[in-house]
């Protein structure tokens, strides 16, 4: 198995949305990142692409959030979703996709990336949910978690209630 990750392609799309609707119990994701793409709110979109099958291995999207520290507008973005197609589960692929990401938007100069997920899996990529507690989001809780990707003179001050917001299309999930 050879498996390359890269940004999606306008190719891709019919891929990865029957990749989303394969992976999860309902339209919802699939739908999620069809209206963060409409709205011009995804940052990121990787594919992980099994070269010798010719097929979508996976795929995770990072989109645009409002998010102030110290009163200042800092680069951010939120992970969701990732998925990986049936065939290809606990092989690293999940991990490969958000390894890469995190490495892209770091250079790119995004500071913060927040998630709504499994603490045990998104621990390992060092996401915290005591990041985010520092965050006002309706998402607030444990499953909501932050990763400092660049640290910028002490980004998250102990104690002060900063502002995260995700794109609009999150506040319809479920809804449609």
């Amino acid at each position: 198995m050879t498996i390359a990750i890269r940004p999606a392609r306008a190719e891709d799309v019919a891929a990865i949305d029957a990749l989303l609707r394969e992976s999860f119990p309902a339209p919802d994701e699939a739908m999620l990142v069809r209206d963060l793409c409409a709205e011009g709110d995804m940052v990121l979109t990787l594919v992980a692409y099994d070269e010798v099958a010719a097929r979508l291995a996976g795929a995770i999207v990072f989109s645009r959030m409002a998010v102030t520290v110290g009163g200042k507008q800092v680069p951010a973005v939120a992970l969701a979703p990732v998925a990986v197609a049936p065939n290809y589960r606990r092989q690293g692929v999940a991990e490969a996709l958000i390894r890469a990401g995190h490495d892209m938007l770091e250079s790119a100069g995004v500071v913060l990336s927040f998630v709504l997920g499994e603490p045990e899996f998104y621990g390992r990529f060092g996401y915290d949910a005591a990041v985010a507690r520092n965050f006002a989001s309706p998402y607030a809780g444990d499953y909501f978690m932050a990763l400092a990707l660049a640290l910028q003179g002490g980004l998250v001050p102990c104690g002060v209630r900063e502002e995260a917001h995700h794109a609009p299309a999150f506040a319809r999930l479920g809804t449609q």
